[in-house]
């Protein structure tokens, strides 16, 4: 067992004995129902009598901000190959974030994310960060109930619970991610965390608020926290690993 096989398996086992993922992945599942969007002609990767396992070719995910209700999510169809580095830059395309922060996964109770920008533990005994291009989602197997977290800006602390909900089989395998659904705009970048943006929609709401104006023109004039846009998702999306992907700095 190489490397990397040996740090999911380490995740896996503690997601196992302490139940969180079953549990999480039920709570997210509730969110919303939502219909089938556009895709490639697809079936969900299956075991039929004593006939081997058909290949998945990629997996749908459920990734949701934890602590906002209501709740902001977007379902995703992503190749199965995909490491959580480039996973990383899918969720940071379909919720429209800014990429200007550190990052992190905690699976297990483990955390993976990028060695450079993360490094070395500063004190002894404080946990370290395993590198994310080692892990793919393929590595996670096909048992089914498994999830884990997803950490964007250590200041506002933005907590995505990313649940793997089935494997499935596109024909062709696709080569970029895909937004299948979603509702509603993530957080203005550096807002606070959770409470900072309970905070900001009671402004903003408020014509009358004495930092009403002011605030509109910090967040660029408008903001619909309602507001979601499918077909300019899954464009982002299907471009996130681009070294030049756009960036959008306003709703």
């Amino acid at each position: 067992m190489d490397t990397r096989e040996t740090l999911v398996a380490a995740a896996l086992k503690v997601l196992e004995q302490d139940g969180e993922a079953q549990f999480s992945t039920r709570a997210v599942c509730a969110i919303a129902n939502v219909t089938q969007a556009r895709l490639p002609p697809a079936r969900e990767a299956r075991h039929d009598g004593g006939m081997p396992w058909e290949e998945p070719t990629a997996v749908q995910l459920r990734v949701a901000l934890l602590e906002i209700e209501p709740a902001i999510w977007r379902q995703l169809v992503v190749p199965w190959g995909f490491h959580l580095g480039q996973l990383h830059r899918v969720i940071q395309a379909a919720f429209g974030w800014w990429d200007c922060h550190l990052h992190e996964y905690m699976i297990g109770g483990l955390r993976y994310g990028d060695p450079e920008q993360l490094g070395e533990p500063e004190f002894e005994g404080d946990a370290r960060a395993f590198d994310e291009t080692a892990v793919r989602l393929c590595d996670f197997g096909r048992a089914p109930n498994q999830a884990f977290i997803y950490v964007y800006d250590f200041g506002d602390n933005w907590q995505h619970h990313v649940a793997l909900e089935r494997l499935i089989a596109v024909d062709p395998a696709p080569r970029t991610a895909s937004c299948i659904a979603g509702a509603r705009a993530r957080p203005p970048e550096d807002v606070g965390s959770t409470s900072g943006y309970a905070n900001f929609l009671e402004i903003i709401a408020d014509p009358a608020h004495p930092e009403h104006r002011g605030t509109l023109t910090w967040c660029g004039g408008r903001f619909d926290p309602e507001a979601f846009d499918l077909d300019r998702t899954n464009r982002d999306v299907a471009a996130a690993l681009r070294a030049n992907r756009r960036i959008r700095r306003r709703q």
